[in-house]
């Protein structure tokens, strides 16, 4: 079911899509167009006052690319617990890690996705 989404929110979302970290400019080339596996990805989704950088709703997936900001983020363990709450699992991956090595994340992704699917 579509949620509602606030003006502000979607403009946002949009901005960070067209400003998306190199990180996240790497993994949205593995996952788009239903590049893995089949599965359907998002990016930069605005959802419940948040904007998630990737979900698949079939696996009731999100992946988050976090930079150092991101360390022993208090906020970020209440978000997780909220979308874990409505049936999500949240995988996070340094910026750096998608760096170095792209297809061992994607593989970590898959890996969850068709243990959910």
């Amino acid at each position: 079911m579509r949620q509602p989404v606030t003006p502000s929110s979607r403009g946002f979302a949009r901005s960070m899509r067209a400003d998306a970290t190199k990180a996240e400019s790497l993994l949205w080339q593995s996952l788009r167009n239903r590049q893995l596996d089949g599965l359907k990805f998002k990016r930069q989704v605005p959802l419940d006052g948040y904007i998630l950088d990737f979900v698949c709703y079939e696996a009731r997936l999100i992946i988050e690319v976090d930079g150092s900001q991101h360390a022993d983020s208090q906020r970020d363990v209440l978000r997780d617990r909220h979308f874990e709450g409505q049936g999500f699992r949240v995988l996070r991956f340094w910026n750096d890690e998608v760096e170095i090595n792209t297809d061992a994340v994607c593989l970590a992704i898959l890996q969850v996705a068709n243990a959910r699917c």
